[in-house]
């Protein structure tokens, strides 16, 4: 049987497409959390961080005293919000209009919120924050999936 084609360069010409097409992205990326929030630095913001950030430093993510505590922070919260797109509350239609990398500093950022938090763990968050804005069990696994995959040897 005589050999007609050879795919390799096909391949070849594929490998190094998917890598720059990859390139973009993590580039991309990398715009993106070079600003992951900034807008807590500004006066709209910093006083109210100031005086909570310790607090939420000593008290249990979900709970009724973190809870209340999201109700005094919600001025300094709303100009939060508006400002970072990596938080569902930006977005009109929530998680449902994020993209992939959105949703990429948002999950790094529930881990790195999680390591602040008094018994913080990020799967224990992904949960409370499945019923918190409505995720679906699919995008719940992949997150859950992710998480495993970043911070296994955390």
């Amino acid at each position: 049987m005589e050999k007609s084609h050879d795919s390799t360069p096909d391949t070849l010409a594929h490998i190094g497409r998917v890598k720059q097409l990859a390139n973009q992205a993590v580039n991309k990326f990398n715009d993106q959390v070079e600003n992951h929030d900034k807008s807590k630095l500004s006066s709209q913001e910093k006083d109210l961080f100031d005086e909570y950030t310790p607090k939420l430093k000593n008290c249990v993510y979900g709970s009724p005293e973190y809870k209340q505590f999201l109700v005094d922070l919600k001025p300094a919260l709303d100009h939060h919000y508006a400002n970072n797109r990596h938080h569902p509350e930006h977005h009109a239609n929530g998680i449902n209009d994020m993209d992939l990398l959105d949703l990429l500093e948002m999950l790094v950022d529930w881990k790195a919120s999680s390591e602040r938090n008094k018994d913080g763990d990020i799967f224990k968050s992904l949960q409370i924050n499945k019923d918190r804005f409505g995720m679906s069990d699919q995008l719940l696994g992949v997150l859950e999936n992710t998480a495993k995959r970043l911070f296994k040897n955390d």
